[in-house]
């Protein structure tokens, strides 16, 4: 795995590899039963279909950026993901679909497809994982998400033992969700992105953003300017990799931000005075996450036992270093009782829970 998530261990006998804290970016995760590592598509196929056939427990990881591991750890066979590559399937004047393998680091595709004056992405640089996971929750930040650009998915389907390239409908992408989440029926093998050819960013939809860059929401940059300023926001917040920094042993966002009806709201902020908001779908309302954490009592640096709130952003609950998977999930159920006893939201994870739960 890549040395950024690997290198703080420092017992390398058989069942030391075998410790799952080695391939998530939370470092924390018990041990598995056993490690199979696929470097193509096949191989990542023959090893899902084994399994499904010899009715054995599998679970697949690339980057481990979006999962909780418990200390028990996974009973059974872990996958790691790393086919890689990237290639152009068409273009015409105006848009290229550009294939990403899914083991393909995110980062790095993103920087290939800005380097290429590809447009689309590159609000979604510095999220660490794989761009075969980036589907998986229909990963978003800085007002784009994955659903506005993916052309198509590939998966192998473990029900109908054939592969798949299925399209966005079929995905069913949702607000940090898709088909594919919490559902181990798909293998995501690559994804398709139809991006812009040209050296501009997509209409800048964020105002955080837009302020840093100091333009006016709906302007467009050039595409580097936009990469860079993105990577120093998160970077800032602690959402960048980084071994030094304890606050970038996360999952990044570990709630996603509540979506509530309009009558609950204007009930909301009546009872609580008004508050950071944006509409969501269908007349719903979408309030911030970390502004409900903050003002439930729980700044940044808030710490349980070797974990902590990050010191540079709420919404990341991190490993300090002497923690376990225990401790981060005693600290998140605090956060999540004292925001609903506050303002009577329920915050839900982000990231997959593997064999432990709130």
């Amino acid at each position: 795995m890549p040395d950024a998530y690997a290198d703080h261990l420092t017992d390398t006998s058989p069942a030391a590899g075998r410790v799952l804290a080695a391939y998530t970016t939370l470092r924390l995760g018990g041990p598995a039963g056993t490690v199979t590592t696929a470097v193509d598509t096949d191989e990542a196929v023959g090893a899902v279909r084994e399994a499904t056939v010899e009715g054995r427990r599998i679970l697949v990881l690339a980057g481990g950026s979006n999962v909780v591991i418990g200390d028990a750890g996974f009973d059974g066979e872990v996958l790691l993901l790393r086919n890689r590559g990237v290639r152009v399937v068409a273009q015409d004047a105006g848009e290229v679909v550009v294939r990403a393998a899914a083991g393909e680091p995110w980062d790095d595709f993103v920087g290939y497809a800005v380097s290429n004056g590809w447009s689309g992405v590159e609000c979604l640089s510095g999220i660490p994982g794989s761009a075969g996971a980036t589907p998986i929750q229909n990963v978003g930040a800085y007002g784009q998400e994955v659903a506005h650009t993916i052309a198509a998915v590939h998966a192998y389907d473990r029900v109908s033992d054939e592969q798949l390239v299925m399209t966005p409908a079929e995905c069913r992408f949702g607000y940090r969700s898709s088909v594919f989440k919490h559902n181990d029926r798909y293998l995501v093998t690559a994804v398709d992105f139809r991006l812009r050819r040209d050296g501009r960013s997509a209409p800048i939809r964020y105002a955080e953003l837009a302020r840093r860059l100091g333009v006016e929401a709906g302007d467009r940059v050039p595409l580097e300017q936009a990469r860079q300023t993105v990577l120093k926001l998160r970077a800032g917040k602690g959402m960048v990799l980084d071994p030094e920094d304890r606050d970038t042993w996360s999952v990044g966002s570990f709630f996603t931000n509540p979506v509530v009806g309009a009558a609950f709201f204007a009930e909301l902020t009546a009872a609580r005075g008004e508050m950071p908001h944006w509409p969501g779908a269908d007349g719903t309302v979408k309030i911030p996450a970390a502004w409900l954490i903050e003002q439930a009592g729980f700044p940044k640096g808030f710490a349980g036992a070797g974990v902590s709130i990050s010191t540079k952003h709420t919404l990341a609950l991190t490993n300090r270093g002497s923690g376990d998977t225990a401790a981060l999930l005693d600290l998140a159920r605090i956060i999540r009782d004292g925001v609903r006893e506050r303002f009577g939201v329920e915050l839900h994870p982000e990231p997959v829970l593997i064999n432990c739960g709130l």
